[in-house]
């Protein structure tokens, strides 16, 4: 590991941890209804949109009616989004003149970006039109990460809520999300990203001839309005099928770093809001920090095996060894970023639900591999994608209540809420859902012809393929491992079907929980009573969000990245 790559997280770090309190205030505001600096400008806009479709922001709705609101919501999206994909040719801003896009992969695309997961089967410079990318894929991105920031709040405010039967209104949320938070700061981004190489106009893509005389195509398109937002949001998503590789949408260092920092922005000021909404602001940097050490243990797993020498390759091995020289090998990888900063964007990568990626992660050493892996297989937690890290976190936050509530022999408590069996019940129903979806899915993969049609490499990489095609779409995460092709029906419809309940069976006993605990009153702390701000809360919470990814994969990742690794150390590649 470089002092170079190491001290560019250290300072991300520090960033980050500067800029979540006045996010954090800022948002609690936007959710809270009260004025902020952006009202003169965008109130009349928001109360123009509620009168256009006579939405009353002051009516709110209790859990069942507001997830059934967004469930609707995500429906429509989706059938609005698969129509404007299979009839791209004849829509505008198609100077290329692509054809529209086939059935599965329209269904999958469509699904995918709905569902704020963005993982893409597709290239798309070669795929898609301006129109598609633009009125398409970036609307969703818009919309996907303002449902997923209103079901934390509404969880929030479950929590803060005494004896109350509602829990906010969900056209309220969105719209106040959508307009006064994200569209302000993907309008900034864009502008930085225009200024720093991301390009952004409408011409057909460069016919040219290189020196050779071979023939060539150079993309175009309007990129950074897309970037800004597909991080910003975590959707990931890319314009470009290499994503921040391609020198169009990840041009420079510097562009890199804000771009991991954007994608991680809002999914720690979220921890700050959770503090201010319930009056505990001590444990939302509790929270914070447990994502915190979750985001940092990944990245320095990571990097150490990515950095050591290829053992197959006796050259590298020696090359290694000489002074000053870091070690670690560079295929997949763009030496603009540096080993560190691509083991470093693809870790938080995975830690959120964000999916860009700067590098190839097939080609990963395996132990490094296999930390991206598990950060998708423990829900994208660490900060996590916007909204959904907060709610994927508080899911495992009361597992840990009710361990420590058995430890102790005492009902379990969190902020003052008894926690009870349907609370339990729920958080379980989110965390083996998601197990289940990629274990049950990755064995179909692994077992059917059809499943390993699409898997390029044998052996237990090729299985570690196969994990990764379904733990992303899963926690709607969407980044890829690469050396797969999932442009097969079988991966379109199963994948889809992941995407889908990886979403909705996670929200939807979130919007329970949120709505149990709304109708439950405060009860005073006790000398019994897990203080949620402490140390040891994050320690605890830590060790839960390890043990259950611990019990729930470890046999599925023996067989598959710790076996590579073994066998590559061994004198065996696949």
């Amino acid at each position: 590991m470089s002092v170079y790559g190491v001290a560019q997280f250290l300072f991300f770090l520090v960033v980050l941890a500067a800029i979540t309190p006045p996010l954090g205030r800022y948002i609690t505001a936007i959710y809270e209804g009260r004025r902020t600096f952006l009202s003169p400008l965008l109130s009349p806009l928001e109360h123009g949109l509620y009168r256009m479709t006579g939405v009353n922001p002051e009516r709110e709705s209790n859990w069942k009616q507001y997830a059934l609101a967004l469930i609707g919501f995500s429906l429509v999206k989706t059938l609005i989004l698969y129509a404007l994909l299979r009839l791209q040719y004849w829509l505008p801003l198609n100077p290329n003149h692509l054809p529209g896009v086939p059935p599965s992969l329209a269904m999958n695309t469509a699904v995918s970006f709905v569902t704020n997961t963005n993982w893409q089967n597709y290239a798309g410079e070669t795929t898609l039109s301006y129109f598609s990318q633009m009125a398409g894929l970036t609307v969703q991105n818009f919309l996907s990460a303002a449902a997923g920031i209103a079901v934390a709040v509404a969880l929030i405010r479950g929590i803060a809520r005494r004896q109350a039967e509602t829990i906010g209104n969900f056209w309220a949320d969105l719209t106040r999300g959508t307009l006064y938070l994200l569209l302000p700061l993907a309008f900034g981004l864009a502008l930085f990203y225009a200024g720093s190489g991301v390009i952004q106009n409408f011409k057909p893509n460069l016919h040219y001839a290189t020196v050779t005389g071979q023939k060539a195509v150079l993309p175009m398109g309007p990129v950074a309005s897309q970037y800004a937002i597909e991080n910003l949001g975590t959707n990931g998503g890319g314009f470009f099928n290499a994503n921040s590789a391609h020198p169009y949408e990840g041009p420079t260092p510097l562009v890199g770093f804000i771009c991991v920092l954007s994608f991680v922005a809002i999914g720690a000021a979220m921890t700050h809001v959770l503090g201010r909404m319930t009056g505990h602001v001590a444990h939302g940097w509790a929270v914070w920090g447990a994502m915190a050490f979750l985001l940092a243990a990944g990245f320095f797993v990571a990097y150490h095996f990515d950095a050591q020498p290829n053992p197959l390759l006796p050259a590298a091995v020696a090359q290694a060894r000489a002074p000053g020289n870091p070690g670690g090998a560079m295929e997949g990888k763009e030496v603009r970023f540096s080993l560190g900063g691509s083991d470093w964007f693809a870790v938080a990568t995975t830690s959120t639900s964000c999916g860009d990626v700067n590098s190839m992660h097939d080609s990963f050493a395996p132990l490094a591999g296999m930390v991206l892996l598990l950060n998708m297989m423990l829900g994208c937690v660490g900060f996590g994608g916007v909204g959904a890290g907060l709610y994927g976190m508080m899911m495992l936050i009361l597992i840990t209540v009710f361990i420590a509530g058995l430890m102790i022999g005492r009902t379990p408590e969190y902020l003052g809420k008894k926690i009870e069996a349907r609370e339990v019940k729920m958080a379980m129903l989110g965390v083996l859902a998601m197990s289940t979806l990629i274990l049950v899915f990755s064995a179909l993969g692994a077992a059917t012809p059809a499943g390993r049609a699409g898997v390029y490499n044998p052996g237990p990489h090729g299985l570690t393929e196969i994990l990764y095609a379904f733990a992303s779409p899963t926690a709607n995460n969407g980044s890829a491992f690469a050396g797969l092709n999932g442009n097969t029906r079988f991966y379109n419809w199963t994948q889809a079907i992941c995407m889908l309940f990886g979403r909705f069976l996670m929200i939807i006993p979130v919007l329970a929980i949120a709505g149990s605990l709304a109708r439950k009153k405060i009860c005073p702390p006790s000398a019994g009573t897990l203080a949620p701000q402490t140390p040891l809360f994050a320690a605890m919470l830590v060790g839960v969000v390890l043990l259950v990814g611990a019990l729930n994969f470890f046999p599925a990742l023996t067989i598959a990245p710790i076996l590579e690794h073994l066998l590559l150390h061994a004198g065996r590649a696949f």
